[in-house]
């Protein structure tokens, strides 16, 4: 099943992981996965999803480097998925988009699923913070700036310039 939009050649890394986990079902079996459901039948019938769908889709996770395939059967030959360490690196994102989830669409019943921290073991939200003070981000609260990767192109046409001219006049 082919990708409906090809996002890999903006020079945007929002672009180039949006290829890669924007497709339908993407964040759902990368959800799965980490909660422990790593074979194909399960992960079909737990997600609801066409055969062929949910193939196409492990296939180009496996692919893209999210997902290894690890024999659990020989005869016949039977495979489970499991996250490779760039998918396990994608968890987190994931979790603060469960979180912004739970905060905006939770339809009043309350959040689905719970996160516990293992280092504290306390229940927890997921936030994204900064990696220098550890203070949590918001919108308002960072300053996109130009990176050494750069460049105009498309899908990046006018950001460049944009986000340079702020850069600039923050600067002034």
């Amino acid at each position: 099943m082919p990708r409906t939009t090809d996002f890999s050649a903006i020079v945007c890394s929002i672009a180039r992981a949006a290829d890669v986990v924007g497709p339908s079902w993407v964040p759902l079996i990368l959800r799965d996965v980490y909660c422990g459901i790593t074979r194909f039948e399960d992960l079909r019938a737990d997600l609801g999803v066409a055969r062929a769908v949910l193939s196409a889709r492990l296939t180009q996770l496996v692919g893209d480097g999210l997902l290894e395939q690890v024999a659990y059967q020989e005869s016949p030959l039977r495979h489970e998925y499991r996250l490779t360490p760039m998918g396990l690196d994608l968890i987190p994102v994931l979790m603060a988009l469960m979180a912004w989830g739970d905060r905006w669409l939770d339809g009043g019943d309350g959040a689905p699923m719970a996160l516990r921290h293992q280092a504290c073991g306390q229940a927890m939200t997921p936030t994204v913070a900064c990696d220098r003070c550890g203070e949590p981000l918001a919108a308002d609260s960072v300053d996109p700036e130009p990176g050494p990767g750069g460049q105009e192109g498309p899908g990046t046409a006018l950001i460049g310039s944009v986000v340079m001219r702020r850069y600039r006049d923050q600067r002034a």
